[in-house]
């Protein structure tokens, strides 16, 4: 596990700090903290996903080189390789077409890394990957979308503070483990009071 930590925090390391090997610490300890409620689980499928689930990340490449490299070199069976490869592909949101997850494990890191999406982290996230991709910070013409493809989602360069209507608020509600929608109610509030906060200052 220590060699796989120490070869993925260099993939990570050339991502925004949205993204970057602090990110995936932070997921690490959200899994953590939900295993320990779902005994179940195979502890080892949900770690080394946790590792993988960004390195071939749709914002920041096309390929699945890296995720395919590393997996095919774990000492595992061919079936838990596969597991750890569905896990990662369920976890992304992808505007709301998300694919179903299907394990105990998927649903872990799923609620993990979107627990890292909302809160107080994950305001400093989503201001750090707009200004790395330059969007801007807010634009009070511009609407919620409801109803998007992935390509849609991923394409347009919307603000950063309409990204919260259209993924971060609504993944409280998203959240599919007990522990897990535990954890998000009082980061989900603290992303309504930002957002009231911010809107008194710029004007509505």
């Amino acid at each position: 596990m220590n060699n796989l930590m120490d070869k993925v925090r260099g993939i990570y390391e050339q991502f925004d700090a949205s993204h970057d090997f602090q990110h995936i610490e932070r997921v690490y300890q959200n899994a953590l903290a939900i295993l320990h409620t779902e005994p179940e689980a195979d502890e080892e499928v949900v770690r080394i996903a946790v590792l993988l689930h960004d390195v071939s990340d749709k914002k920041y490449t096309d390929s699945k080189e890296q995720e395919n490299k590393l997996i095919a070199e774990l000492s595992l069976s061919e079936e838990k390789k596969q597991h750890i490869r569905d896990c990662i592909a369920q976890v992304s949101f992808n505007g709301g077409n998300e694919l179903e997850a299907t394990s105990i494990e998927a649903k872990i890191v799923r609620d993990a890394d979107r627990l890292d999406a909302i809160g107080a982290i994950g305001i400093a996230r989503t201001f750090a990957f707009g200004g790395a991709k330059g969007r801007k910070l807010y634009d009070k013409e511009e609407g919620t979308r409801t109803d998007m493809t992935e390509e849609e989602y991923r394409n347009k360069n919307t603000s950063s503070v309409t990204h919260f209507y259209e993924k971060l608020l609504l993944l409280k509600d998203l959240m599919i483990t007990e522990k897990g929608k535990q954890m998000a109610n009082e980061r989900h509030q603290f992303m309504v009071q930002f957002l009231e906060q911010l809107q008194n200052e710029i004007g509505k």
